[in-house]
């Protein structure tokens, strides 16, 4: 496989359905056109990163028979693109004691998979069949968004992940697409990406406010720009495939001949990642200043379905039949072996993200089957939120914005808004 370094040297070319502006030119990984989607971007200020993102999810679910209005109204839609919200924004209803679920009028089928919020109350949340939404209520209502001039006809489009610091935000999805705006969302505009880029963009880290960001794909090439896009520079020198394939004797079980992808990738405030192979045998991390992902044995004799970063600097580990274990430092492990197992009784509930509120003492953990945990002792101890065992949805991300601002989200649409109660 080429090196990263290639592709980074390699010209990107807009796609031929839009018109590129004149005497625009990129000369790095990502050199081509800026699209505008509704009108030309103005400049902004700063805000935060999304930590975790899952790199695939199955786009079929059953459905959630709750949106009647939205079946009907989305059903006349011809075109992929949604562009406007057809009856109104979306309310809140209490499921549990903790947790309001948000009546999202999108056909059934739709996995939510990242959302980020401008400031405290205007947010972006993603899904399949390339749903954006936004709020400006703190996420208690949702409109549809439409950015329909900066997308290709007879594309659908599964957008993965959002990130904002103040008013400039980044969206990337697949098949490969990247999206940047500079006026809180008002207003977006897609950036070509080259056709030889290693893998889908499944992460977008805004790292600063002008013009700062940091990309990466499933294959986990990992690309920097400090200038809004115009160039970018790749942190790794070749994908993880090529690093395993190239290190067969590194006793990494499962790594030989690999030609896998991450299946989640995180990112902590110090610029690491953690990312899990997409069979869940083995892991691999990357902290700034290495050329290599360094691979990793897992803990567990049961593969891992999910892992990511605690407040306190630590791993977390989600195993199959309900397993978790954290890492024993506050840091990356030295050792295969420094992890302990927590004691959770999910009963063999399929757990896929763990959530920590910033104080890094209360964490939830949310899984298959409207499965939902928290711990108010950061994990030593865990408790079953009993109020969503009817939520009828796969829970795949918990996120939270502050102490009081958490969402949870799901496939068939599915959003719950923490409301505040102390657990």
């Amino acid at each position: 496989m080429a090196a990263l370094t290639n592709a980074a040297s390699a010209s990107l070319v807009a796609p031929a359905s839009v018109a590129a502006r004149a005497g625009s030119s990129r000369r790095a990984a990502f050199q081509g056109a800026r699209v505008p989607s509704n009108a030309s971007a103005r400049a902004g200020d700063a805000k935060r990163a999304a930590p975790l993102v899952r790199a695939s999810a199955d786009d079929a679910a059953p459905a959630f028979g709750r949106r009647d209005l939205a079946k009907g109204a989305l059903a006349a839609l011809s075109a992929p693109v949604i562009a406007a919200m057809p009856a109104g924004p979306a309310k809140a209803e209490e499921v549990s004691k903790y947790w309001d679920i948000v009546d999202l009028p999108l056909e059934p089928g739709v996995i939510l998979l990242d959302i980020a919020f401008v400031d405290d109350k205007h947010g972006f949340l993603l899904g399949t069949r390339q749903t954006i939404l936004e709020t400006f209520d703190g996420g208690k209502t949702w409109d549809f968004k439409s950015v329909s001039n900066a997308l290709d006809e007879d594309v659908n489009y599964r957008f993965n992940s959002v990130s904002f610091k103040g008013q400039e935000g980044w969206i990337v999805g697949k098949p490969a697409i990247l999206l940047h705006t500079t006026d809180g969302g008002a207003n977006w505009e897609r950036v070509g990406l080259s056709p030889r880029l290693p893998g889908a963009p499944v992460l977008i880290t805004a790292t600063s406010s002008n013009g700062q960001a940091e990309m990466v794909t499933d294959e986990g090439a990992i690309y920097l720009t400090t200038d809004a896009a115009r160039n970018w520079k790749a942190a790794v020198e070749e994908t993880i495939s090529a690093t395993l394939n190239r290190t067969v004797s590194s006793g990494i079980t499962g790594a030989s001949y690999y030609t896998g992808t991450f299946s989640t990738i995180s990112r902590n405030d110090d610029g690491e990642y953690i990312g899990l192979s997409s069979r869940g045998n083995f892991y691999m991390t990357w902290s700034p200043g290495q050329a290599y992902w360094q691979p990793h044995n897992r803990s567990s004799a049961r593969r891992v379905q999910s892992m990511g970063w605690r407040p306190d600097g630590g791993i977390w580990e989600l195993t199959r039949g309900g397993g978790i274990f954290f890492s024993t430092t506050a840091e990356l492990p030295d050792n295969d072996d420094d992890f302990v197992e927590g004691k959770i009784g999910s009963r063999g509930f399929g757990l896929l993200d763990l959530g920590a509120k910033p104080n890094g003492k209360e964490f939830w953990i949310v899984g298959g089957s409207g499965s939902v945990f928290y711990s108010n002792d950061a994990g030593k101890s865990w408790k079953r939120d009993r109020g969503t065992d009817d939520v009828a949805a796969n829970l795949y991300t918990v996120k939270f914005n502050d102490n009081d601002n958490g969402f949870i989200l799901g496939n068939d649409g599915v959003l719950l808004k923490y409301n505040g109660r102390a657990v």
